[in-house]
């Protein structure tokens, strides 16, 4: 797979949101996603408008779906999301309603790991569940917490390789990361590559990060578009 970025518009103005979506293109991103906190306050008109904007750009729903995953995913799908998120700590008949929906109404579905007890076992199961791709994810909370305690608080790079070994469909780390350490993710395997907040969006506010955020994302985007077709999991 090409290696991709992903900009997760976690913002909550619809607005900005389309301004900050029209600057990415721009720059050369990828995919855009609407992130949870913008499907929280627009829901389905987040996508739709999205879609109508850039008819061919893929677009990730971060809907977190851990119940009703027929009706979330249908709803997205038909909306214009081309891949929508369930979490790996949901029932195993969800993950496979949002299966069956997504293959049903065209979407992907991405399965998310965050707080799985087992992040890699929870990879493969989600796969196994007919995933087409896996998120490998460190809470916002967890992290912001244990760090304001002074607790160590994991990274996606921890098991990031693992998890990328024990799977067949590409993976994308989420949770903190560093700008240079999102950007190098394609060396583990893991092609897709987000920023969000707080590399581009402001964690706190949910707003557009301060300065030349265009500038930014153009120099991601040569960045990990030069890493080219990427091999991933088991193909390695």
């Amino acid at each position: 797979m090409k290696a991709t970025v992903q900009l997760s518009l976690d913002l909550i103005d619809l607005d900005e949101a389309l301004r900050t979506a029209d600057m990415a293109i721009r720059a050369g991103v990828d995919w855009l996603e609407v992130g949870t906190p913008l499907i929280i306050a627009e829901g389905m008109r987040g996508v739709r408008e999205l879609r109508a904007r850039y008819p061919h750009v893929p677009i990730v729903a971060d809907l977190k779906t851990m119940d009703g995953g027929w009706l979330e995913a249908e709803m997205m799908a038909k909306a214009g999301a081309s891949m929508v998120v369930v979490m790996g700590q949901a029932h195993t008949e969800t993950i496979e309603l949002v299966v069956k929906a997504g293959r049903d109404f065209g979407a992907k579905v991405m399965g998310d790991n965050m707080a799985m007890p087992d992040p890699i076992a929870g990879a493969k199961q989600m796969e196994d569940l007919g995933c087409d791709y896996i998120i490998h994810h460190i809470g916002f909370d967890m992290r912001t917490l244990r760090r304001s305690r002074g607790q160590h608080a994991d990274t996606p790079l921890d098991r990031l390789s693992d998890v990328v070994a024990a799977v067949s469909v590409p993976v994308q780390a989420v949770g903190g990361l560093t700008l240079e350490q999102a950007t190098d993710t394609p060396r583990y395997g893991a092609p897709l590559v987000v920023v969000g907040a707080p590399l581009a969006i402001d964690p706190n506010a949910f707003k557009t990060a301060q300065g030349d955020l265009e500038a930014m994302l153009r120099l991601i985007c040569e960045k990990v578009h030069a890493f080219g077709d990427v091999k991933v999991g088991k193909e390695k």
